[in-house]
């Protein structure tokens, strides 16, 4: 039995990890187009403030991965 929600956890985490890394890279491709200057007007400090933004959250998104386990209270 725990295997199997072990097992549903797993399928769950795959299908939803998929779609949404998906959906990110999609809007990522979108802002993309944003680059064309025939079409839009910007500065190299709009570009640098919206990249530091991604990153910023990128490296917070990934942090939560990374440090899963609450660390434990020691005196």
């Amino acid at each position: 039995m725990a295997r199997n929600r072990a097992q549903e956890k797993r399928e769950a985490f795959k299908r939803l990890g998929s779609q949404r890394t998906n959906a990110v890279l999609e809007r990522l491709r979108i802002l993309g187009n944003c680059a064309n200057r025939q079409l839009y007007d910007y500065t190299d400090e709009d570009v640098r403030r919206i990249f530091n933004t991604i990153r910023k959250e990128l490296r917070s998104a990934e942090a939560k991965f990374l440090n899963s386990q609450k660390p434990e209270f020691e005196l």
